[in-house]
């Protein structure tokens, strides 16, 4: 009997490590669906504590651990790019960050983007039910990126983000409530708008673009070739005088819409439409979910070529 391959060896048990992966209960995620399961009385849910991420001590480890850990690690795997920064030296923190929300690149491309001072007093809000299922992953996901757990699926908003916004802390937020499914933007829900009102902090709207191209929802890694993210920050925006979140929050989607549209174009035809209330829709085309999903798995340079905002 003559001995295998080597090579065909090493194929075959990559690609059963594979199988075994994907068919692993990573997280207490329920196997079998809500339908089939016997009903049993809902289970009172426990809040993750995440007060211990912000001690002197746990900002000192995620400082080091960002700067010298998460920052190489992200600048090896894509190209990062900034821009507005500037709009920071005009505002005095506590403020709201909003983005578009299309990939697990977005909560580091921001951090890294904050100039040191920024990023040291930002905290993350992170969903309940992904990032807190499990004690692992939760005390990762807090220790790295300064996460806090909201509940998204109940539609209520935790009073956490408002209570570290008391306190001085930044808070990022992405009010469409999870990741894109196409890279295209979703309807913005009210929490960050009511949060700017009840607290009387400002928006700073940031738009990403590339994210989706670079690690689509589905990918545990970036696709190879460091493709080109860019994140753009906008002036703040404050909500008026009365003004209720209802009415307040379509200004906060249009403000991330015309960053978008900037990056894809200049910043003068941005201000141009913006003047003329044509700012592209950041929802996307009415067109076929693949017509959708080929636009934005094109990096930025390349997305525009095909006219993915026409």
């Amino acid at each position: 009997m003559s001995e295998k391959n080597p090579v065909r060896f090493v194929r075959e048990t990559a690609q059963e490590v594979r199988m075994v992966a994907r068919g692993w209960r990573w997280g207490r995620r329920p196997l079998v669906p809500g339908s089939a399961e016997p009903f049993q009385p809902p289970k009172q849910q426990s809040v993750f504590p995440t007060a211990w991420a912000r001690t002197p001590t746990a900002n000192a480890v995620r400082d080091a651990v960002q700067r010298f850990g998460l920052g190489p690690l992200l600048r090896s795997t894509v190209t990062p790019q900034a821009a507005g920064l500037d709009v920071l030296t005009r505002v005095k923190p506590p403020v709201l960050f909003v983005a578009n929300h299309t990939s697990h690149l977005d909560t580091p491309l921001i951090l890294c983007s904050l100039p040191d001072e920024w990023r040291r007093q930002t905290a993350v809000a992170a969903a309940a039910d992904y990032f807190f299922d499990t004690w692992w992953r939760a005390s990762g996901s807090a220790m790295v990126f300064n996460t806090f757990p909201i509940e998204r699926r109940g539609g209520t908003m935790s009073t956490t983000p408002g209570d570290l916004l008391d306190q001085g802390w930044n808070v990022v937020v992405f009010p469409e409530g999870t990741r894109s499914v196409d890279g295209w933007a979703g309807r913005f829900r009210l929490g960050a708008s009511w949060l700017a009102v009840e607290h009387g902090v400002p928006i700073i709207p940031i738009g990403i673009r590339g994210s989706y191209a670079a690690m689509p929802r589905g990918r545990g890694w970036p696709r190879p070739g460091r493709l080109p993210v860019r994140v753009r920050f906008g002036e703040p925006i404050w909500p008026a005088e009365g003004e209720a979140p209802r009415t307040f929050a379509p200004r906060i989607q249009q403000g991330v819409a015309r960053l978008l549209d900037e990056d894809a174009t200049t910043w003068w035809d941005a201000a141009r439409r913006a003047a003329r209330g044509e700012t592209p829709d950041p929802s996307g085309p009415p067109v076929a979910s693949w017509r959708r999903i080929w636009a934005q798995t094109a990096p930025p340079e390349e997305g525009q070529r095909r006219g993915a905002w026409k």
